[in-house]
């Protein structure tokens, strides 16, 4: 996987253009039940959208369910070490570099996914 994007922006371009985004969007969804959290997208949400509601949730998550927020992030396997770059500054900034690392995660999910699936 040669794709190393440099913020969400470039995450969900990049998912649009490999044809990836519509299966992300499910594969967060999935995630987000896997927990028992509340995340109310429709399948046909834009980038920015998405992008705005999942900010808002990560924000929501951390000030008011702490616990739900660090099952999230076991659900869906986010590195450890990815939180290691996270700057602390704010409750916002943290909410959109967790945002990116969260994206970034399911992209490669579901692009392994389609990898491994066209070889079977």
């Amino acid at each position: 996987m040669d794709f190393n994007p440099e913020n969400t922006g470039q995450m969900l371009s990049g998912a649009i253009e490999n044809g990836l985004y519509d299966e992300l969007v499910q594969q967060l969804r999935k995630d987000f039940e896997h927990v028992n959290i509340a995340f109310l997208i429709g399948t046909d949400v834009d980038s920015g959208a998405l992008e705005t509601t999942l900010k808002e949730k990560i924000y929501v998550l951390l000030l008011e369910d702490f616990e739900g927020y660090l099952n999230l992030m076991y659900s869906i396997d986010v590195p450890e070490a990815s939180f290691a770059t996270i700057k602390p500054t704010d409750a916002v900034d943290v909410s959109e570099q967790v945002v990116f690392l969260v994206l970034k995660r399911i992209y490669q999910k579901v692009y392994f996914k389609r990898i491994y699936s066209k070889k079977s």
